[in-house]
C-alpha cells in the first residue's frame, strides 16, 4: 500500500525538535508533552505465548484504544506544529524530512539482494583460519583456553606470560582485554596480533557471513533493512536489523563482505559517496 496526502509525522515533529532524545515514539511523546500515560498494546492483547491478535479482543476496548492513539496524535500535531514553527524548522520540516520518508519506505521495501553461496563460502575460509589461529596461539600460550573469554585471557596474558599492563584500562574484574586495549599491547608480544585477528574474524563470521543468510526474506529473496530517520543526534540515517551502513571496509577480508551485496540479473549497483554529505541530501 502506497500512503498518500501525508500532511505531517508526529516522530518527526519530535525528533527535530529533540534530537538529542531517544524516544520519538508516540507513548513516548504524549507522556513528554502531556504527562499522559497512552494504554500499553500489552493490556489488551497480553505477551509471550499467550499473547492474542488484535482481532480476538473485544472491539470496544480495541476502539477506545484506537481513538486514544488519533486523538493524541492530533492534540501532538497541534502542539508539535506550533514549537517547529517557533524554532524556524518548519521549512527544514516540510522540504527535507517529510519527502525523505517514501524515499526511506521505497528503499526498505526493494531490500538488497545477497550472494549466498559467496557468504557460505567466505564462512567456511573464515572458520579454517579461525581454527589455524587458535593453534598458534595455544601454541604461544602453552596450553589450551577459551580465546573468547576475557577472564581466561587475562589469566594467560597477564598472569600466565607476564605480558605488562602498565597502562590498560581496568573493569570491575580487573584489566580489560577489550579491542582497544589490546591494540596498545602490539608489538609486547606476538601472541597479541593473532588474538586482534582471531577477534575481528570472529566477529566477521558471527556478525555477517553466518548472520545475513539468515535474514533474507523468504518471500522476496531480499535483505530489508530499516533506515531511522529519528535516532542520531547528529541528523544523520541510521540502519537496524541489520545495520547495513557498519559493513567493514578497513581489512582486505572486511572489503570482501561488501562483494556479497549484489544487483539483479541485468541490473548495476551505482556507488555515489560524496564524503561528509548526508544521504538524506
Amino acid at each position: 500500500m502506497e500512503l498518500k496526502g501525508m500532511e505531517f509525522d508526529t516522530m518527526v515533529a519530535s525528533y527535530l525538535l529533540n534530537p538529542g532524545s531517544r524516544q520519538h515514539n508516540l507513548d513516548a511523546v504524549v507522556f513528554t508533552e502531556f504527562g499522559y500515560e497512552m494504554t500499553p498494546i500489552e493490556s489488551l492483547i497480553g505477551k509471550g505465548k499467550d499473547q492474542l491478535t488484535m482481532d480476538q479482543v473485544d472491539i470496544n476496548r480495541v476502539a477506545d484504544y484506537a481513538i486514544e492513539d488519533a486523538d493524541y496524535t492530533w492534540r501532538l500535531y497541534k502542539r508539535l506544529d506550533k514549537q517547529l514553527v517557533k524554532n524556524k524548522l518548519r521549512e527544514l520540516m516540510d522540504k527535507i524530512e517529510t519527502p525523505l520518508i517514501p524515499v526511506l519506505a521505497k528503499l526498505e521495501t526493494n531490500g538488497v539482494m545477497v550472494d549466498v553461496p559467496f557468504l557460505n563460502k567466505m564462512s567456511r575460509e573464515i572458520t579454517a583460519r579461525i581454527d589455524q589461529l587458535e593453534k598458534k596461539i595455544y601454541k604461544m600460550a602453552g596450553r589450551e583456553f577459551n580465546v573468547r573469554s576475557p577472564l581466561q585471557l587475562k589469566e594467560v596474558l597477564f598472569d600466565e606470560m607476564g605480558i605488562s599492563k602498565l597502562g590498560l584500562a581496568k573493569t570491575k574484574t580487573g584489566t580489560s582485554t577489550a579491542a582497544a586495549e589490546l591494540d596498545k599491547l602490539q608489538g609486547a608480544h606476538p601472541i597479541i596480533d593473532l588474538i586482534l585477528e582471531h577477534r575481528e574474524l570472529a566477529k566477521l563470521k558471527s556478525t555477517y557471513t553466518d548472520s545475513l543468510p539468515e535474514l533474507i526474506n523468504p518471500k522476496t529473496g531480499r535483505i530489508h533493512t530499516s533506515f531511522n530517520q529519528t535516532v542520531t543526534a547528529t541528523g544523520r540515517l541510521s540502519s537496524s536489523e541489520p545495520n547495513l551502513q557498519n559493513i567493514p571496509i578497513r581489512t582486505e577480508l572486511g572489503k570482501k563482505v561488501r562483494q556479497a551485496f549484489v544487483a539483479p540479473r541485468n541490473e548495476r549497483i551505482l556507488a555515489v559517496d560524496y564524503s561528509q554529505i548526508e544521504l538524506r541530501i
